[in-house]
């Protein structure tokens, strides 16, 4: 598909943000998803290239790349299809990520691939999204990878779904239409438990709505993409759930100044700590206070979500890397044991009885896979009981038992620790993408069978 931009016209430019306006902004990550041809990358391109967030040699790229196709104009989804095989065939494969900036917000956007066999990719880019932007074609409306979409989301708990009616200007930019789509979507994704739905009518190719209202649909009153994506609550602060500290490093220089130093250094994955707070190391449950907490060189009193700290405590115990540090009156629940809804990204399958490494934080151990209670059929939302193996794309229930206790909190929880993924031993190919707990793919209760006394733990 081609854009109606003219290469002789590039984007003016703008003044860039200071890294003090940058440091003001909020960060909102999103992906966007849709099935094949619906127009994703064009709708990427279109929202950097009139959000001014094309640099005047990528444009130039751009129209060089469009003219050796033979196209009049440049194709502005060439601007996130940068794999020679995506261009050769004008579709998505790879997640493409882009950062980019506006006066109100930072954003780091995964464009994913619309094929069913790269529904590994989309889970991928949705992962670590506040949103999810599904695209629909308005000549065809909901299609079954539509719905596939929108279970992924749910899947992950993504907070903000964005339905993108796209191509309004090939059905004549009637209302009817995109209120039918959205009427359709709307009542599927919620019966999925989506919890926001905001749908907006577009052209990406013509711009309507993109990043300027359209004058062909002033009979839509809601805000335009952008808009919407610059004023949207940001729910990614995690300063108020459980508090945890994944142990990444243990820092001992054991210099004269540093004599006695002992610092365990992280990312916050969730919550805040605060100095004189009682906490315990997870799993050997050890306690302790914090005694002193190091950022950026410098002491600090509180520090919260997505700050590297190092932290002190105030007695000598045996931490290290794959530890998790949290607050003594919210620890979570140790166990060998994990019931989780998982989607296979590997070629080989999984199958009952896989020996994998669970790399769980920071912390690796290995496991074996004891049951697969179920396989989720997408196309219908229905349950294939017992399926003896997930293939690649696949999302069902999976039952795991580590060699090791892991602090696991679950995934309706949290999204960070509530999170894994499996890995083969042999070659450090991830498999598998987990999530803890329950999920709308849960099945009805499996009757337990006996233990196998042949595990080795």
């Amino acid at each position: 598909m081609t854009s109606t931009i003219e290469p002789a016209e590039p984007a003016e430019p703008i003044e860039p943000l200071s890294v003090e306006q940058l440091s003001e902004t909020t960060l909102l990550r999103f992906a966007t998803a849709g099935s094949v041809d619906d127009g994703k990358s064009t709708l990427v391109g279109r929202l950097l290239h009139d959000s001014k967030s094309v640099l005047t040699d990528q444009l130039e790229a751009v129209a060089h790349a469009s003219r050796n196709r033979g196209q009049d104009t440049p194709d502005l989804a060439l601007l996130t299809d940068g794999l020679r095989a995506e261009r050769e065939q004008g579709i998505t494969i790879d997640v493409a990520y882009r950062y980019f900036a506006t006066a109100k917000r930072r954003f780091i956007l995964a464009d994913t691939p619309g094929h069913v066999q790269y529904t590994r990719n989309m889970v991928t880019g949705a992962s670590t999204a506040e949103l999810t932007v599904v695209l629909v074609d308005a000549r065809n409306g909901v299609v079954e990878q539509t719905r596939r979409h929108a279970a992924i989301a749910a899947l992950l708990r993504v907070p903000h779904v964005v339905l993108a009616v796209n191509k309004m200007d090939l059905v004549d930019y009637r209302e009817p239409v995109f209120a039918a789509i959205a009427e359709e979507f709307t009542a599927y994704a919620s019966e999925l438990g989506v919890p926001e739905i905001t749908a907006i009518p577009i052209s990406a190719l013509a711009g309507d709505n993109v990043v300027d209202p359209s004058a062909n649909m002033d009979w839509y009153g809601g805000p335009t993409f952008l808009e919407h994506l610059e004023t949207l609550p940001v729910s990614h602060d995690l300063t108020t759930c459980h508090a945890r500290l994944p142990v990444q490093y243990v820092i001992r220089p054991q210099t004269a100044e540093h004599p006695d130093y002992r610092g365990y250094a992280g990312q916050i994955a969730a919550g805040a700590f605060r100095v004189g707070e009682q906490v315990t190391v997870l799993p050997s449950g050890r306690t302790s206070r914090i005694a002193e907490i190091d950022l950026l060189g410098e002491s600090v009193g509180l520090a919260w979500t997505t700050q590297s700290v190092t932290v002190l405590l105030e007695d000598d115990i045996d931490v290290s890397r794959g530890d998790l540090i949290v607050p003594t009156q919210d620890a979570p629940a140790t166990t060998q044991d994990l019931e989780a809804t998982v989607c296979h990204v590997a070629d080989a399958p999984l199958t009952i009885g896989h020996r994998v490494l669970l790399k769980h934080g920071t912390r690796t151990v290995k496991a074996v896979v004891k049951d697969i209670p179920s396989r989720l059929t997408l196309d219908d939302l229905s349950l294939h009981p017992h399926p003896g193996h997930l293939v690649a794309n696949d999302i069902g229930r999976v039952k795991i038992r580590t060699a090791e206790p892991l602090p696991v909190d679950s995934y309706a929880d949290s999204r960070r620790t509530g999170s894994f993924i499996l890995i083969d031993p042999a070659d450090g190919t991830t498999l598998t993408a987990g999530m803890v707990g329950e999920s709308f793919a849960s099945p009805e209760p499996v009757k337990a069978e006996a233990d196998d006394d042949g595990w080795d733990f």
